[in-house]
This record gives structure tokens, C-alpha cells and sequence, in this order.
């Protein structure tokens, strides 16, 4: 028995794209680190808030790179310290979230130690498209 693969499939042409999105999506999978959430704010509005406490505005980035979301954080150490007990964890990261088609990346910001980032989902045109029918030359 041959396994049929979204790609593969007859009605869905084009799609093997998608495919192979979903796949580098798994292998990219992050670590716990640092926590995030998703929230649907509106019908086509969405939220991605990360846990970023310790992190300054100059320690953070966000990119879109080939229809992903990345958002990187690096802290540079100030001095040497002396800890008794070190908790938090300050350690660099990189999160990665992938955007649909018409995906949009509106504001960024940072409040209490969450970097919230703000997504917008535009509508495509609706486009009906007549396709002409030529004779053959027989």
C-alpha cells in the first residue's frame, strides 16, 4: 500500500509546499523556552505574548524571514556577579512561529515582562477568473 501524501494528492495540487512547511515546523519545534502565549483577539486579529522578564527592548528582535515569525533575545551580562541563587533564566533564545499567506505582523510591545506582538489577517480579493477555451489546429 503506497502512503498518500498531502502533496500527492490529486485535488490538492500546488500544495506540496505546505507539506514541507509542516515538516521544517516539526523539526524546528523550540523548547519550553521562553513561554508564550497565542490569543484570537478579534475575527482576524491575533496575539503572540512571550514571557521575556529580565529582557530589555535592546536585548530583543523580531524578524519575518521566509513567512516566519522569529524573536530572538540576548542578554549581555552587566559585570560579574555573585549569585546565591540564580532562578532566572537569562539565557539567549530564539522562538520561531510560521505565517500563513496574508499574514500580517503589526505592532510590537513590551509591558511587565511580555512582549506582545500583534497579527493581522488580511482577507484576500475574491477573483473569479473565465478561462478561454481555444479549437485545436486539426
Amino acid at each position: 500500500m503506497t502512503k498518500l501524501t498531502l502533496g500527492a494528492h490529486p485535488f490538492l495540487l500546488g500544495f506540496d509546499q505546505l507539506e514541507r512547511l509542516v515538516e521544517r515546523t516539526a523539526k524546528s519545534s523550540n523548547e519550553g523556552y521562553p513561554p508564550y502565549n497565542i490569543e484570537q483577539t478579534s475575527e482576524r486579529d491575533y496575539r503572540i505574548s512571550l514571557a521575556v522578564a529580565g529582557f530589555s527592548e535592546q536585548d530583543l528582535s523580531i524578524t519575518v524571514e521566509d513567512r516566519q515569525l522569529v524573536v530572538r533575545g540576548r542578554q549581555n551580562d552587566v559585570g560579574e556577579r555573585v549569585y546565591l541563587h540564580r532562578g532566572i533564566a537569562t539565557r539567549q533564545f530564539q522562538r520561531s512561529f510560521v505565517l500563513a499567506d496574508g499574514m500580517e505582523v503589526g505592532e510590537a510591545v513590551l509591558e511587565n515582562g511580555l512582549l506582545h506582538i500583534d497579527l493581522n489577517r488580511q482577507l484576500p480579493d475574491a477573483v473569479v477568473q473565465t478561462i478561454r477555451i481555444k479549437r485545436s489546429g486539426k
